[in-house]
């Protein structure tokens, strides 16, 4: 009896140093595999097929907040940035590998070090529709916070546009990239910056990476089904007006699940 009591301890310790964390899966599929790739070299190259007749319809808009006379403003496209644009999976990464749980500390020890790759596909299209004079405009979750080794108000913001231009893309100032805070209403729905940008700009296209990049009131005291059911209302927008960049690395989707998460899985019986 002693010597199974010692193996199943000995079984034990060795289940438990192996543990594996359950976002790593998640973020292998996003660093390694082909199927990722193409999903996101798939988007962009989708969205390339519609920016010549959405230039060409003064009555095209992609914001459902773009209620005013816009027919007469310059086209402009909405870009999320962390998984849309800039691959953040690195961060993902160490987390995962230190079993760890994102942190406002350790994300901006990470905005603050510029090295983020871009996304598939992203800085092509870029380049792209900058050539055709469409403005590109930054609207990110990153947040504006202070620093104790900067002296900037907002030095997210000038990291975040340096990382850009360490890409490629070129021609980003501040007044293209709207963070979280950095004015009093610009709280994490997206909706309020929406609403600034279509004041200026008519917005031929919207990227993203979750449902709130898109549509407002569906991070929080929602549920799944009526995340999907507001979704299948806009069935029209997505692949014309809206291009979604897969992320199963973490989003709104997850935040909104009741605890614990198995049991929003439904199995075979």
């Amino acid at each position: 009896m002693k010597h199974i009591m010692h193996l199943a301890l000995l079984l034990l310790i060795v289940s438990c140093s192996q543990r594996i964390n359950p976002d790593l899966n998640s973020v292998l599929w996003v660093q390694t595999a082909a199927e990722y790739q193409a999903g996101c070299e798939q988007t962009y190259n989708s969205a390339l097929l519609n920016v010549e007749a959405a230039i060409a319809d003064n009555r095209w808009t992609g914001a459902i907040e773009q209620t005013n006379d816009f027919y007469e403003l310059p086209p402009a496209v909405i870009f999320d940035i962390d998984e849309t644009v800039l691959d953040n999976s690195p961060y993902q990464a160490q987390l995962a590998l230190d079993d760890s749980r994102y942190q406002l500390d350790t994300w901006d020890q990470w905005v603050q070090m510029q090295s983020a790759k871009g996304i598939t596909g992203a800085v092509d299209f870029i380049h792209y529709i900058q050539d055709q004079g469409i403005e590109v405009l930054f609207i990110t979750s990153r947040e504006c916070r202070k620093r104790d080794t900067s002296l900037l108000p907002c030095p997210q913001e000038s990291d975040t546009i340096e990382n850009l231009k360490a890409l490629g893309i070129f021609g980003i100032t501040e007044n293209n990239v709207l963070l979280k805070n950095e004015y009093m209403d610009w709280g994490s729905e997206k909706k309020s910056r929406r609403e600034y940008i279509t004041e200026k700009y008519r917005i031929i296209m919207i990227f993203g990476d979750d449902l709130g990049d898109f549509i407002p009131n569906v991070k929080k005291n929602i549920t799944p089904d009526k995340r999907k059911e507001m979704a299948t209302i806009y069935k029209a927008n997505w692949g014309t007006k809206w291009f979604i960049i897969p992320n199963p690395m973490y989003g709104s989707w997850q935040r909104i699940l009741d605890s614990p998460q198995y049991q929003n899985v439904k199995g075979l019986f």
